[in-house]
């Protein structure tokens, strides 16, 4: 199956800028083709490499190791081993990156309950009144 940018746009959450400028970067691994007319045609291939560049971008990759893990892709076979480094090191990040955001969750829940409880005690004597 083949989509027009704005089909593969919709699909993977970007904007037909961005997928151009993904292209125009190097970013894609596989030249997308074009039909007759001269418009790009995305395959289903083409869509699960955005959307799992998505992924790496959204989580904080930096575009150097995401550079490093292209060029690893386009070399082809013989090279996975680097490629799982270079993702499990882009996991531990991820990780701490998720226990912090715990942290601060817990955080923002206890000053919450603070506030209810304050409120609650307001109200409480208040009504005693």
């Amino acid at each position: 199956m083949s989509y027009s940018i704005s089909s593969a746009a919709e699909l993977t959450g970007l904007t037909r800028h961005t997928l151009r400028y993904y292209e125009r970067d190097g970013l894609l691994v596989f030249d997308v083709p074009r039909d007759s007319a001269g418009r790009r045609r995305y395959s289903d291939r083409d869509i699960r490499w955005v959307r799992m560049l998505k992924r790496l971008r959204e989580t904080g990759m930096p575009m150097r190791d995401l550079r490093a893990y292209i060029a690893l892709v386009q070399d082809g076979h013989g090279n996975e081993e680097q490629r799982v480094g270079l993702l499990e090191t882009h996991r531990s990040r991820v990780e701490e990156q998720l226990r912090r955001t715990e942290q601060h969750l817990k955080a923002i829940d206890a000053k919450i309950m603070l506030y209810r409880g304050s409120r609650r005690a307001t109200v409480d004597r208040q009504a005693a009144i």
